[in-house]
Parts: C-alpha cells; structure tokens; sequence
C-alpha cells in the first residue's frame, strides 16, 4: 500500500483512517471483552517475519483513526495493533472518564486478552503518558517503547497552555485530518475529552520515564508546538532515550510522517531482532 509524501495527508489516508470496522488497506476490525468494557481494536495480519508486534496507543480526543497510516507503514514487517481506549472511538464508553493510571491497566488487561509477547508499544500525545505508565508498571510487557510527541510539558501543565500549544498545532497539520477530529470527539463526547485532558495536566510523566527500562524512543516532528524541543529534549533524557525529530512534521507526526516513524521502529527494535 502506497503512501503519500511526508507531510501530507490526502483523501486515500483519510479514506483509509475512517473505514472501521470496515477492512481496509489490511486492516480488520475485532471487539474483545476487557475488564467489563468492549473494546475495539483494529489490527493487521501477522507478516510471518518473526518481529514482535507494535502496539499504537492514540492521544486524547481521538482514537485509532489517525494511527491508520503508521498502521500500514508498519504491517509489512510487524503484526499492529490500535486498540481504542475505553470512551474512545468504536470501544464502549464507561460512566466516567479514565486517568493515565486506569487507561494503563486497562492497557495491560488488553495485552493480557490477547496473549501477547512482549510487545513494541508505540504511545502519541496523551496515548504517550499511558504507554510510559504502563512501561514503568508492567515492565515484563514491553519489548520497547516509543513515546512520539509526549505530553505534557511541564511548562504547559495546565488545560489553558495544553488547549492554547494544541491551537497552534492545528494552523500546521495537514486540513483533511480535521474529519477524523470531529468524528472521534463525538464518538467520545467533548465532556470526556475536557476531562481527560484534566487527567493530563495533572500526570507528572517524569515519574514514569524514569522508572522505564525498556530500549527507548522520543519521537516528534521538529514544527511540533505541543512537544517542544526543550520538552522532547528533557523527557529523553529521563527516559535514557534516543531522540529522533522529523523535519517538516507538527505534533501528529504519527499522521504525516508515518513512514519516517516506521523507519525509526524498525530501527531501535533491529538489535533486538538481531539477538533472536
């Protein structure tokens, strides 16, 4: 499957990103029970290669949707999975709103359901404070770990300098990703995302990445206003971590540069293959 350019994201992206539960570009849709909630997960078929499976957790206010072209950038060399995290996408809503510590638990259930070895976990914006939760609580369950546009800065710990580095974004991310915006946040409900993005301005990330023990990666597109530089710089370090910014790319890198993030997997989990 042919993607478009770095940068851009076009109708066939879109299309693609908005077909669940149909199939897609070699993405199927499934639903399995997981601490009460049904959650929808939309996976690729295994590629027979031997290489453990990435697991894409999705930020706030979105769900699998926008993940779809690292999805397919991936699945040529790995089994991918983009669970949607309860309240989010095609997954049941529970009563309340989660916090980083309940959507990583219910993280680690998933894996558990599926059986999983241990696995890649790639985490985006909020889906990054999750991943690194459940990295530092459930080690045995990560293979590597990949934190792409982490939040929240410290400097912006707040839903006003959240929301307001978020608006700047939206001025440089590619226009055709704001159907998948207005969909997922009516499948969540905006009171939902108001609170969870509550939940992310009161989570010290810093407690997590250094208790990580995992191989390591910060990835994030050098335009990327809601994981400045500074910031990327700093959760690197804590996290003993490589660094790897995208020119060209604002905070959904994940989005528009899916092929140079896949690159950036494959790369930090090819010692880990090599030892096999």
């Amino acid at each position: 499957m042919r993607l478009s350019r770095q940068g851009r994201f076009g109708p066939a992206e879109l299309r693609r990103a908005m077909a669940a539960p149909r199939p897609a570009a070699g993405l199927v849709s499934e639903w399995r029970l997981v601490d009460g909630l049904r959650t929808h997960t939309r996976r690729s078929e295994d590629p027979g290669t031997g290489a453990p499976p990435v697991v894409l957790v999705h930020g706030l206010a979105v769900s699998h949707r926008y993940l779809t072209p690292l999805a397919v950038a991936l699945a040529a060399t790995h089994q991918v999975y983009v669970p949607d995290l309860p309240g989010f996408g095609l997954s049941e809503r529970p009563r309340g709103a989660y916090d980083v510590r309940r959507h990583a638990e219910h993280l680690a259930a998933w894996l558990a359901a599926y059986r999983l070895p241990p696995v890649c976990l790639l985490g985006h914006s909020f889906g990054a404070e999750v991943a690194a939760s459940l990295a530092a609580t459930h080690p045995d369950a990560v293979r590597a770990l990949v934190l792409a546009g982490p939040t929240s800065d410290p400097a912006a710990r707040s839903r006003r300098g959240l929301f307001g580095r978020w608006l700047v974004d939206t001025v440089r991310e590619a226009p055709l990703q704001a159907p998948i915006l207005v969909r997922d946040v009516w499948n969540a409900r905006p009171w939902r995302v108001l609170a969870t993005l509550s939940y992310s301005a009161r989570n010290a990330i810093e407690a997590d990445l250094v208790r990580v023990t995992a191989p390591t990666l910060v990835v994030a597109g050098r335009r990327d206003p809601v994981a400045p530089a500074g910031w990327r710089d700093e959760a690197a370090r804590l996290a003993n971590a490589d660094l790897v910014v995208v020119p060209g790319a604002a905070h959904n890198v994940v989005t528009t540069a899916p092929t140079a993030v896949a690159h950036a997997i494959r790369h930090l989990l090819a010692p880990t293959l090599t030892k096999r």
